[in-house]
C-alpha cells in the first residue's frame, strides 16, 4: 500500500468503511465494535488519521486532516448475528491483506443486500414453541403449554403485521402484549387454562429486549455513554410497552 492515496481511492475506502459500519449497526452489533471495525479497515487501506462517531441511529466518519466527512442515517435495526460474524470475517481478511478495495466493497455490498434471516414461517413456529417451553421453564403446568404456544403465536403475528405497516416498535410491542394477556385471560376465565400469570410471562418473552439491554451495558462499560444510554432508553421503552399492554387488559378483565 503506497503512502499516498488518491482522492478516488480515498472515497472508495470511505465507502467500504461506511458499508461495514452500517451492516454491523443495523444487525445489532455494539457501538464500540462498529467504531473499532471501521477504524481498522480505514487504517489497513492507508487512512490512519480517521474519526468515527456512532450512535444508535447514525454513523459519522471523518478524515481528521481533511474536510471529507460522511454521515449515514440508520433507520432500521434488527438482530442478525450471522451478518455480524460475516462482516467480522471480511474485516479480518482485509486486515490480512487478502482483499483489495474493490473486492471488499463488492463483498460488503452483496452482504448488505443479502437476506440471511429465517423465513417468517420458521420464526413464527420458533417463537410459538419457545413460548410453550418458557412456560415449562418458569414452572407452569403442562396443561397450559398449548395456551402459551397460542399466546406466543398471536403475539408474533401481531408484531409482524403491525410493524409491516406502522413501523413504530412501541405500538407493535404494545399490541403484541395486549394479544398475549387477552389470550391468557380469556382461556383462564373459560376455565381451560390454569395459570394466567405463567401464560402471560411466557408469551411476552420473545418481546423482551435482552440483546438491547446487553449491548447497552457493554457500550456503557466501553465508555460509549451516549450510545449506551440511548440503547438503554430504547430497552426501557420496550419494557414499558409490554407492561402497559398487559396492565390495560388486566384493568378491563
Amino acid at each position: 500500500m503506497s503512502d499516498t492515496i488518491t482522492i478516488i481511492d480515498e472515497n472508495k475506502v470511505i465507502d467500504v468503511v461506511l458499508i461495514a459500519g452500517r451492516i454491523l449497526l443495523e444487525s445489532g452489533a455494539e457501538t464500540y465494535r462498529v467504531e473499532d471495525t471501521m477504524t481498522r479497515i480505514a487504517a489497513n487501506y492507508g487512512l490512519d488519521d480517521t474519526y468515527s462517531f456512532v450512535t444508535s441511529t447514525a454513523i459519522i466518519f471523518s478524515l481528521n486532516d481533511r474536510t471529507n466527512t460522511r454521515l449515514v442515517r440508520i433507520r432500521e435495526r434488527t438482530t442478525d448475528l450471522e451478518k455480524i460474524a460475516l462482516t467480522n470475517s471480511l474485516s479480518r481478511k482485509i486486515s490480512n491483506n487478502q482483499l483489495d478495495i474493490d473486492e471488499a466493497k463488492s463483498e460488503l455490498i452483496h452482504l448488505h443486500h443479502a437476506s440471511l434471516q429465517f423465513s417468517s414461517i420458521t420464526k413464527f413456529f420458533a417463537a410459538a414453541v419457545a413460548c410453550g417451553f418458557f412456560l415449562i421453564m418458569f414452572g407452569g403446568g403442562i396443561n397450559d403449554f398449548f395456551f402459551a404456544i397460542i399466546a406466543g403465536a398471536g403475539a408474533f403475528l401481531t408484531f409482524d403485521f403491525v410493524q409491516r405497516y406502522i413501523q413504530i416498535k412501541f405500538f407493535s410491542e404494545f399490541l403484541s402484549a395486549v394479544v398475549v394477556i387477552t389470550v391468557a385471560a380469556t382461556f383462564t376465565k373459560l376455565g381451560l387454562a390454569e395459570n394466567q400469570d405463567f401464560i402471560t410471562i411466557a408469551g411476552v418473552m420473545p418481546l423482551v429486549p435482552g440483546i438491547l439491554i446487553t449491548n447497552a451495558i457493554r457500550d456503557l462499560m466501553a465508555g460509549e455513554l451516549i450510545a449506551g444510554m440511548s440503547r438503554g432508553v430504547e430497552a426501557a421503552l420496550t419494557a414499558f410497552a409490554i407492561g402497559a399492554g398487559v396492565a390495560i387488559v388486566l384493568l378491563i378483565f
